[in-house]
């Protein structure tokens, strides 16, 4: 594993989870580390307890409600402001619904926080990875991808929403997003792949169902994988001279699998790239369909 000392880090979900045992980490091999969490007094105590346990004081924050696309753009602007080079990018904030919540965008809020986050904000900051190169992408997606579909007709599940189906669209997406922005990267010196941390005991669940929550306590404690040893492959992707010159991967267990056949298909990456473009306003031309409500 090589160090990242000296290297400019963003890390996006840092304040628990399998972010803050990442965040750890990537502190202790030397980052100077820019966490990002939404609350204002749990991402300053999670910044403290990275500061406490990784022994580096090279470690700051700034705020960032995914579901919000101008606050997305803020961040933007405010990493800049402070920093003139990005090494590495970890997209890692993520989120669920037990009912269909659209955001301040008007977009559902699954699909719009797991990968309309990811697209803006590593859209926004290309520039600087593409400057600081070689530079690393790293995506937390899921395995939950293979079980996902997608409608472009219906990209919000306006016909039917359930969280597991908004779920696994949106890890999907990720994958897909992935794939496409390798391609739109090839030599630039900055390489973007994604991963499946393990099912894993951690806060993401809570907006579950309430009558699902006690079944996912117990098999929590008999079968997920603890937050820690989740963390191990974004480190690993983020780190590793192994895959210095691997992109557009999908891992598990650090190690590069087959993603789903729908994940694979170069046409839906590039379409959902487009779709995403006029979702976040980096296209000028307008959305169709329903996909402004995605």
């Amino acid at each position: 594993m090589a160090d990242l000392m000296g290297k400019t880090v963003l890390l996006t979900g840092a304040t628990n989870g399998i972010g803050l045992e990442a965040a750890v980490t990537l502190a202790r091999m030397g980052a100077k580390l820019v966490m990002i969490g939404r609350d204002p007094k749990r991402t300053e105590s999670a910044a403290a307890d990275v500061k406490r346990r990784s022994g580096s004081e090279q470690v700051s924050w700034l705020l960032c409600d995914f579901a919000s696309q101008a606050s997305i753009r803020r961040l933007a602007d405010q990493f800049r402001a402070q920093h003139d080079r990005l090494d590495l990018l970890v997209d890692n904030a993520g989120g669920v619904h037990d009912r269909r919540t659209l955001t301040e965008d008007g977009i559902e809020a699954t699909f719009a926080v797991n990968h309309l986050g990811y697209f803006l904000l590593t859209n926004l900051l290309l520039d600087l990875l593409k400057k600081s190169a070689p530079a690393r992408i790293v995506m937390t997606a899921s395995q939950a991808h293979r079980a996902a579909t997608l409608d472009f007709d219906d990209l919000g599940f306006e016909k039917g929403y359930g969280i597991l189906k908004a779920y696994n669209r949106s890890k999907l997406a990720n994958v897909l997003f992935t794939r496409e922005l390798a391609e739109r990267l090839k030599g630039s010196g900055v390489t973007v792949n994604c991963l499946h941390p393990g099912v894993v005991a951690t806060g993401i669940w809570s907006r579950a169902p309430w009558f699902v929550r006690p079944v996912l306590g117990v098999v929590a404690k008999l079968f997920f994988t603890s937050p820690k040893k989740a963390s191990e492959t974004i480190t690993y992707l983020a780190a590793s001279d192994e895959v210095a010159n691997v992109t557009g991967g999908y891992f598990e267990h650090n190690r590069e699998v087959k993603p789903s056949r729908l994940a694979r298909d170069p046409q839906v990456a590039k379409r959902l790239w487009e779709v995403s473009e006029r979702l976040t306003g980096l296209a000028t031309a307008p959305a169709t369909g329903n996909a402004a409500s995605a």
